[in-house]
C-alpha cells in the first residue's frame, strides 16, 4: 500500500519510536502496549515498502528510510501545528502554540515576556528552548522554532531581526577582588587578571572579544565554561573575574555577592533581538508576541 494511507496514529507512534529508538518507551510515552506499538511499526513499514528500523544487539537505529520518513513527518507536525494555529487565530488567539527559542543569557528574562504575554492570551500554549546560541541558529534554521530571541541575529541565514532593547555587557569580581574598590580602572588593567568566559562562538566570547580587541588588550584566560551560572560561581569562589551580560546577574548584585568594575568603556552596549526566518510565513500567534516583545520589552527589561 502506498504511503499515502499512513495514518496520523502511525506517524505519531514512529516519531516516538524513532526518538527513543525504544519501542517500550514510545509505548509508555503514548499510553499503548509495546505489541501495540510493534503492531503498528510493522503496518507502516509495509506501506512505505521498506525497514524504518534496524536492531542490532539489544539497540535500535533508524535505516536511511526511516530518517528519511521522520524529516518528513517533521515537516506534518509543523505543518499542522501551523494550521492549528491559524485556526486559533480565526477564534481570537484563543488557542494555539508559539515555539521560542532563546540563548542562555535571554532565560534571565524571557519567562517574564512570555507571563506577561500569556495573561493576555491565558488559553495559548508555549515551548521554550533555551540553548547555547549555536543550537538556536540550528533550530532556526531546521524551523524548529518559531521565534528566537538572542543577542546577535545570524549572518549566514536569511532573517527578520528587530531589536527590542538594549543588552549590556560588564566586568564582575568578587567583592574581596583587589580590583574592586578601584574606580575608572584602565582597561589594560585587566590584561593580568584571569577570565573565566564563555565558550567559542557564544554571543558573550564575541562580545567581550570585541571590546578587548577594540582596546588592544589581549586577556588571559582562565578557563572555558559552558554555562553563566557556572561562571558566576567560579567568579563569586575567587577563581577568577568575568566579562557577562548584565541581565544574568541583578540578584547576585543585590545580595552583594558579585560587584561590577569599574572600568574604562563599560558596560559595553548591544541589543537583543528577536528574529525568524525571512522566509517563514509567521502564525498569528507569533506575529502576535513578536509584536508584544516589539512594543513592551525595552520596558520590561529597564525594570530589571
Amino acid at each position: 500500500m502506498p504511503m499515502r494511507h499512513a495514518t496520523l496514529r502511525q506517524l505519531q507512534v514512529f516519531e516516538s519510536a524513532a526518538r527513543h529508538l525504544s519501542y517500550s518507551r514510545a509505548a509508555a510515552e503514548l499510553h499503548l502496549t509495546q505489541p501495540g506499538v510493534s503492531m503498528q511499526m510493522r503496518d507502516l513499514e509495509a506501506d512505505a515498502g521498506l525497514p524504518l528500523f534496524d536492531r542490532i544487539g539489544r539497540r535500535m537505529h533508524l535505516t536511511e528510510a526511516g530518517a528519511l520518513l521522520l524529516r518528513h513527518v517533521h515537516d506534518i507536525q509543523r505543518a499542522l501545528a501551523e494550521a492549528e494555529d491559524g485556526l486559533a487565530a480565526l477564534r481570537g488567539l484563543t488557542g494555539g502554540r508559539i515555539n521560542l527559542g532563546v540563548t542562555s543569557t535571554a532565560k534571565y528574562f524571557a519567562p517574564q515576556l512570555l507571563a506577561r504575554f500569556r495573561d493576555q492570551h491565558p488559553a495559548l500554549a508555549f515551548r521554550l528552548a533555551v540553548s547555547n546560541r549555536e543550537a538556536v541558529v540550528d533550530a532556526l534554521a531546521g524551523n524548529a522554532v518559531d521565534l528566537a530571541i538572542m543577542g546577535r541575529p545570524p549572518q549566514a541565514l536569511e532573517t527578520v531581526a528587530a531589536a527590542f532593547a538594549p543588552h549590556p555587557f560588564v566586568v564582575i569580581a568578587a567583592p574581596g577582588h583587589p580590583l574592586a574598590r578601584r574606580r575608572r580602572l584602565p582597561v589594560a588593567a585587566l590584561s593580568e587578571e584571569s577570565f573565566l568566559v564563555r565558550e567559542p562562538g557564544s554571543g558573550t566570547r564575541t562580545a567581550m572579544q570585541s571590546y578587548f580587541d577594540a582596546h588592544g588588550v589581549v586577556i588571559r584566560i582562565g578557563m572555558e565554561m559552558a554555562s553563566n551560572e557556572t561562571i558566576k560561581q567560579a567568579v563569586m569562589a575567587g577563581m577568577g573575574i568575568a566579562f557577562i551580560s548584565r541581565h544574568t546577574i541583578e540578584l547576585e548584585l543585590a545580595t552583594k555577592r558579585l560587584v561590577l568594575l569599574d572600568v574604562h568603556g563599560l558596560p559595553v552596549m548591544r541589543e537583543w533581538f528577536v528574529v525568524h526566518l525571512a522566509a517563514k510565513r509567521l502564525s498569528p500567534t507569533a506575529q502576535a508576541f513578536r509584536e508584544f516583545v516589539l512594543k513592551h520589552g525595552r520596558a520590561m527589561l529597564a525594570k530589571r
